[in-house]
Formats: C-alpha cells, sequence, structure tokens
C-alpha cells in the first residue's frame, strides 16, 4: 500500500525487495548469533525501533533512494527478530517440557497473525482514503513502535550465555556447525519460507487485474485468511507433500486468468503453502539441539533470502506466472525430503 502513488516502476520495486534481501543476507545469520548470545526478547524489541525508521525515511523521502534506506532499515529490523521469535517460543516451552506442543502453537502464532491483517487492511483502506500512503506510513511507524512495547513483556528462560557463557563467535560457529547435519530441515525451510516472498506482489497483482488502487487491500482481504486457515489445519493434520504443488497450480491458474475473480485462486495458493510452511518450519525447531536456536533458524533464512533473489528476477520477467512454476519445483524437492 505505501508503493501504491509512489510512482515506482515493477522493475524498481523488484529492486527494492533485491536490496532488502541483500542486507538480510549479509546480517541474517549475525544477528540471530547476536539473539542468542545476548537476548532474544531485546533482539525483538530492537526489530521493532529498526522497522519503525524504515518506514518513517518511506514516509519522509518518497524516492527511490529514500525507499531504498527504509528497506536496509526494514531489513536489519527483520534479521533481528527472525530466529529470535521462534527460539524464544521453543526455549520457553522447552523449559516446562512442553516443546511437543511447538507445532500447534507455531500454527496457532501463524494464525493470528494472518487474521490480523483483516482489521488492517480495513484501516489502510480508510486510511489512505483520508491520507494517502503518508498517513499509512506514519501509522505503521506507530505500530511498529508498539510491537516493541509488547516484546518487551515477554518471558525469557536463562541460558547458559550470560557472562560465564560462550562468546558472541563461538556462539556463532556453533550454529553454523549444527546446520550442517540437519541441512535437509534447514534446505526445507529455506525454500518454503521463500516462496513468502510473493505476499509483497499481492497488491500489485491485485492491481493488474483491474482493481482499483484504493480498494485493493478489501479485495485481497480473504487471502489472509484462507493462508490463516491452512496454518491452522497444519497444527491438526499431518504434513503432506502435495499440498505444496497443489499451491503452485492454483498460482499458475490465477496468473493465467489475471482477472478480479482469480484472487480466489490466489488465496487458495497461499492457504495451502501457509500449511506447509507451518510444518516445515516446526520440523527444524524439533531437530536443533543446541543452544544456537536463533543462529540455525537464521542460516535457513538466509538461504531463503537467497532464493528470494531468483524470485525477484521471475517476478520482472514472468509475474506470478513464473513464481508458479517456481513453487512446482521447490514442491517436489520438499516431497522428496
Amino acid at each position: 500500500m505505501l508503493f501504491a502513488d509512489s510512482g515506482l516502476s515493477d522493475a524498481q520495486i523488484s529492486a527494492l525487495f533485491a536490496i532488502w534481501s541483500l542486507t538480510a543476507v549479509v546480517f541474517e545469520v549475525p544477528s540471530g548469533a547476536i539473539a542468542d548470545r545476548f537476548s532474544r526478547r531485546s533482539s525483538m524489541v530492537a526489530s521493532g525501533v529498526l522497522q519503525a525508521c524504515g518506514y518513517a525515511t518511506w514516509v519522509v523521502f518518497p524516492s527511490f533512494w529514500g525507499f531504498a534506506a527504509g528497506f536496509v532499515l526494514w531489513g536489519l529490523g527483520g534479521t533481528l527478530q527472525s530466529g529470535a521469535f521462534e527460539a524464544l517460543l521453543y526455549d520457553g516451552l522447552a523449559a516446562n517440557g512442553d516443546e511437543d506442543l511447538y507445532g500447534r502453537l507455531n500454527a496457532r502464532v501463524d494464525t493470528i497473525e494472518l487474521i490480523a491483517q483483516v482489521p488492517v487492511a480495513v484501516v489502510a483502506t480508510v486510511l489512505f482514503s483520508l491520507g494517502g500512503y503518508r498517513l499509512a506510513g506514519w501509522i505503521s511507524v506507530a505500530m511498529c513502535l508498539a510491537s516493541s512495547v509488547i516484546a518487551l513483556g515477554f518471558p525469557e528462560p536463562e541460558r547458559g550465555s550470560g557472562d560465564d557463557g560462550p562468546g558472541y563467535l563461538a556462539t556463532l560457529l556453533t550454529g553454523l556447525r549444527e546446520a550442517v547435519p540437519i541441512r535437509r530441515a534447514v534446505l526445507a525451510v529455506a525454500l518454503v519460507y521463500s516462496i513468502d516472498t510473493m505476499e509483497e506482489y499481492f497488491t500489485l497483482l491485485v492491481q493488474d487485474w483491474h482493481v482499483p488502487t484504493a480498494w485493493v487491500p478489501l479485495a485481497t482481504i480473504g487471502v489472509p485468511l484462507v493462508g490463516a486457515a491452512g496454518a491452522s489445519l497444519a497444527g491438526r493434520l499431518p504434513f503432506r507433500g502435495w499440498v505444496l504443488f497443489a499451491s503452485g497450480l492454483m498460482l499458475i491458474a490465477a496468473a493465467a486468468l489475471a482477472v478480479p475473480v482469480a484472487i480466489v485462486l490466489l488465496g487458495l495458493f497461499y492457504g495451502l503453502y501457509r500449511f506447509v510452511l507451518v510444518h516445515v518450519e516446526t520440523e527444524l525447531q524439533h531437530r536443533i539441539e543446541s543452544d544456537a536456536r536463533a543462529t540455525v533458524t537464521s542460516v535457513a533464512a538466509i538461504g531463503s533470502e537467497m532464493v528470494a533473489f531468483a524470485l525477484y528476477g521471475l517476478w520482472v520477467f514472468g509475474a506470478a506466472f513464473g513464481i508458479g512454476v517456481a513453487v512446482l519445483v521447490v514442491a517436489v524437492v520438499v516431497w522428496r525430503r
């Protein structure tokens, strides 16, 4: 929504997302080690602050380079949260011997996150009508800062990473070493999570399908709801490899139709995709055995960012159809894992 009236081309927007991914590639794993060595909760607090600064930069400097600087800040904030949240959640459960509940709780968190997008879409429509993307941007700044305040209240179990614990470099190396024996689980998360890049293009797709800009948030309101349904079912149903393959077919069909009704197929794509994402994320967390949980998770995240570069290129040259084909390829790899 922030880019709706920015005047940027699809190629420039793809370049901005590439800058965001490059930032993540550079800082993802080091930031995961920071969370493991010091505090996962503090990393999440800092994440909200940096992302707030990113939104503010977009509003104050609405040019390509202003957006680029904002994406760097947004990317830095994202790396501090990536891995830290999963580690905080899993270790909090493990401290009480409830780690087996992680999959169901992870599904619930994803479901709530997606459902929350519905009122946000309604509010975004109103804000865009009243004050354009600037008003929406400043509200986004406030929301990011509010998330930091909420993160301050998260409980964090004690770990052996205080003054007497291993140093930063030792923590980083521990995480990198552990990612090797569980590489299949790491690769599955990297490949599947990279598909989430597609979410950034939903508004552009719907605009291309002849939906007026002011109505884009409401037109796509059902997409996160279907995604929430898929995530919720993942907490109750076992993994099925063909689900991701079906997801890719839905996206290809939507791209072929390219009319407003294709939003239904877009929602089905997203729901099936979210079902698979919850499962591969949960499997990875169960396989990690060291205290460098955030670092290992960040290794998977950096893999997803590297794959995302290819998806950005596919968007420029093949849009949703090209990404749909890529989803089919990922589905084959994950299905055979």
